[in-house]
């Protein structure tokens, strides 16, 4: 269904502004649910704090592709 794995970097593709997040934040896969119906994606601050540690579902997040750029925001609180 999904070709992410666990400890894959995967980017949102929707808002999940009940957590502060963008689409585009990056994040990392820490649980495939199945086959990749879903997700445990953890989100970190560049200071290293857990941001959000969400359960997504396949729609919600995509692999980063080649063609990615990193961007830095500053994080609004939720």
């Amino acid at each position: 269904m999904n070709n992410i794995k666990e400890l894959d970097a995967v980017a949102l593709t929707c808002d999940l502004s009940e957590h502060g997040l963008k689409r585009g934040d990056v994040g990392t896969a820490v649980l495939v649910h199945g086959e990749g119906e879903g997700f445990e994606v953890e989100f970190v601050g560049y200071d290293g704090h857990t941001v959000a540690l969400v359960t997504l579902d396949h729609a919600q997040v995509r692999p980063l592709r080649a063609g990615d750029i990193p961007h830095a925001r500053e994080l609004q609180p939720a």
